[in-house]
């Protein structure tokens, strides 16, 4: 891959795609990044437009008319709504899975059931379409449990209960009251695996993987994990405790080269981002999860501290993923999410930001996650996560200061953020 001319569309209009599009127009192989629908601060890298990244039809649309050269998609929605089928159709490279390999994430009991068949570790589960089944076998649980709803949850889906009586409501909400939609449909009861939680990431074409440096996020909206379930509180690279080295080449051997190898057998290669949830206890590596596409708030961590992805993402899309790993620039980073109260139970938009100029000022790189240009042409709240600041630096003591010292900068209207990010 040569020259500086690929024309690039990152579908998505959230914080990682904001770091996709960063990452991307900052690649001297890229002529423009155009973001779709992107948000209130996208546009600072890419021109945005006002396609939803669900929308198959109108992508592939926006692609030809923009001759663009290389599709990566962000969001899960996107995979679901069969985006890559389309874009790939269209004939042009697309840096994401079908829908069918997509499952993966997509559907948490085809994920289960495919790491039981190849042998690679996870936690003893069960998948329950009738609730009155699940509820039954919770009956005779002791101690605590995991459920989960086999679709997508937009992160929230995965629910550890102390007893079986917290089991039993988080069933009822999932399948009776159907709190999360259709995702809720079926769900899955796991058995709690204790370790330590960290996420790693493969570059895949199809049949081989470029592993990222491993990180870890933060699920639980309030510090020492208390409180609900949202899309990510903040994260940071490398996790404590393990060589990040070791733990990579484990993970592509024994649990994303076989997954590939075995995705491509059944006919649905895998090419795109694949995120392995991982619980590590003592020499046991089990899988958590899979993710079909970057972690958010992952990959504004992470992205900041690589150098140039797009030759990965542009061969991966092509099925010939010849590069080596990116060079890790920096061996630390700490991102901080700020969210607008009272989410994750609600979203309350409106409502200008400031402070995000003086935190860059200060060497911090702001993500936006759920912003809008607002009519005077400044940011304004959109969503409950709204940004995420971003430090990098030798250490991580060193980026975990930056990156609060930046987000104190940043102010609006019933902000909140957790306070033991990296502590």
């Amino acid at each position: 891959m040569t020259g500086s001319h690929l024309r690039v569309l990152v579908v998505g209009g959230g914080g990682r795609e904001h770091a996709l599009a960063w990452a991307c127009a900052s690649s001297p192989l890229v002529e423009e990044v155009i973001c779709a629908p992107g948000n209130g601060g996208t546009g600072a890298v890419a021109r945005n437009f006002p396609v939803k990244a669900t929308d198959a039809r109108g992508l592939v649309r926006l692609a030809k008319e923009e001759r663009i050269g290389l599709v990566v998609l962000g969001p899960d929605q996107a995979i679901a709504a069969g985006v890559g089928d389309a874009v790939v159709e269209s004939g042009i490279p697309c840096f994401g899975p079908s829908r069918a390999a997509g499952q993966l994430e997509t559907s948490k009991s085809f994920a289960k059931e495919l790491l039981r068949d190849l042998g690679i570790p996870t936690a003893p589960f069960q998948v329950f379409r009738d609730p009155g089944l699940a509820l039954e076998h919770l009956s005779s649980k002791r101690g605590p449990v995991v459920v989960k709803a086999d679709g997508l949850a937009l992160g929230k889906g995965a629910f550890v209960c102390s007893g079986q009586e917290e089991a039993k409501a988080i069933v009822r909400r999932l399948m009776l009251d159907r709190e999360l939609g259709e995702a809720g449909q079926a769900v899955l009861v796991e058995e709690l695996l204790l370790g330590e939680e960290v996420s790693c990431f493969a570059i895949c074409d199809g049949t081989r993987a470029v592993m990222l440096p491993p990180a870890r996020d933060y699920k639980r909206a309030l510090d020492r994990d208390q409180g609900e379930n949202t899309g990510g509180m903040g994260g940071f690279t490398p996790p404590s405790g393990m060589d990040p080295q070791v733990l990579n080449l484990r993970v592509k051997e024994e649990i994303v080269e076989p997954v590939l190898l075995e995705m491509a057998r059944r006919g649905m290669p895998f090419r795109g981002c694949l995120y392995v949830g991982c619980m590590v206890q003592a020499d046991v590596i089990s899988v958590l999860e899979f993710n079909a596409r970057f972690g958010d708030p992952e990959a504004e961590v992470l992205l900041p501290t690589l150098s140039d992805l797009v030759p990965c993402l542009w061969e991966a899309a092509r099925g010939d993923l010849q590069s080596p790993q990116p060079t890790q620039l920096e061996s630390a980073a700490v991102g901080v999410v700020a969210v607008r109260e009272p989410y994750p139970q609600a979203v309350v938009p409106g409502g200008g930001i400031e402070g995000v100029g003086q935190a860059e000022a200060l060497g911090c790189r702001v993500f936006h996650m759920g912003t809008r240009q607002g009519e005077d042409g400044l940011p304004e709240v959109a969503g409950g996560r709204v940004l995420i600041c971003v430090a990098t630096g030798g250490d991580l003591l060193g980026a975990r200061r930056q990156a609060y010292s930046g987000i104190s900068l940043i102010h609006f209207q019933g902000m909140r953020y957790r306070t033991d990010i990296a502590l």
